[in-house]
This record gives structure tokens, C-alpha cells and sequence, in this order.
């Protein structure tokens, strides 16, 4: 995504984590404890990947991404689907976004990614584009349910 930035990226600490589930330090109901709630956003707005679960090794992980900042207001704390976030990222000044990872199986999850999407690192140039872009995105929404309503027939 062209705005995201400030990425922090926990690869490090999950080679960490599974260097000991691997070698018998930690136990792996201990690193397999997503909640339902998590569970429930992976099976609705989880992205799949092509990656299988490091630890049950039967399923594919998927990758959940929440959303966080002041103009969320209520939205905050919500997954979204990944392709939700360019368009809040063009409509927003800046939110943060954390990504994680889920096994479905085995409960397995852990905070893979963090970074900041929003208006806020554009240039002047690409602020116009991007608004233009999004009124024109809206002014087909607008015909598109105004065409639908008169094949109904209302009016």
C-alpha cells in the first residue's frame, strides 16, 4: 500500500517463540490460544495464505488485520478485510493497523506485522489524486444504486 509506513515487523520474536515450542521450553497450549473472538475474525475477514501453521502443520494460517486510531472512533478495535484498508487509508489521516496470524486448527496465532496507513504521508499531488479517485469511485456507487432502484421499480 502507497501510504502505509512506520512497519514493525515480529518475525524475529515468532522465530523466537517457535524455537522453544520446538525445543520443549514452552508448552504449546501456551502459544495455541486464540481466542473465539479471533477465531471468528479469521473465518470472516481473515485473508488465507499459502503458509501452514508452524505448529499443528495440517492447516493454513490466515491473517487478520486490525484497526486502531482517534477517527475510527467506534470502528476501533475491528478486523477488516485487506482490501477495506487502502480505501480507509485514503479517506482517514491515520490509523494503525496490526496483522495476525491464525491457525483455525490448532488455535495457533501470534502479532506478525504493525504499521501505520492514512492520508497524513501524501503529497499534495497525490492527496488530489487520490480524492479525485475516491468521488469518482463514490459517483459510481451512486449510479449504480440508482439504477438498481429503477429496474425495481422505484423511483
Amino acid at each position: 500500500m502507497r501510504t502505509q509506513r512506520q512497519v514493525v515487523d515480529y518475525s524475529l520474536q515468532k522465530r523466537s517463540v517457535l524455537r522453544d515450542v520446538h525445543n520443549g521450553r514452552i508448552g504449546t497450549l501456551e502459544v495455541c490460544d486464540a481466542s473465539p473472538y479471533l477465531k471468528s475474525a479469521a473465518r470472516f475477514h481473515g485473508e488465507p495464505t499459502d503458509e501452514r501453521c508452524p505448529i499443528c502443520r495440517r492447516d493454513n494460517l490466515t491473517l487478520v488485520h486490525y484497526i486502531y486510531g482517534d477517527e475510527l472512533k467506534q470502528s476501533a478495535g475491528q478486523a477488516r478485510k485487506l482490501a477495506e484498508l487502502p480505501i480507509l487509508a485514503m479517506t482517514l489521516r491515520e490509523f494503525q493497523v496490526f496483522v495476525v496470524e491464525v491457525c483455525q486448527t490448532c488455535a495457533w496465532n501470534h502479532l506478525i506485522e504493525q504499521f501505520v496507513l492514512g492520508r497524513d504521508a501524501l503529497s499534495a499531488d497525490e492527496l488530489d489524486q487520490a480524492e479525485a479517485l475516491a468521488a469518482a469511485a463514490a459517483g459510481r456507487h451512486r449510479e449504480t444504486g440508482s439504477s438498481s432502484q429503477r429496474r425495481e421499480g422505484r423511483r
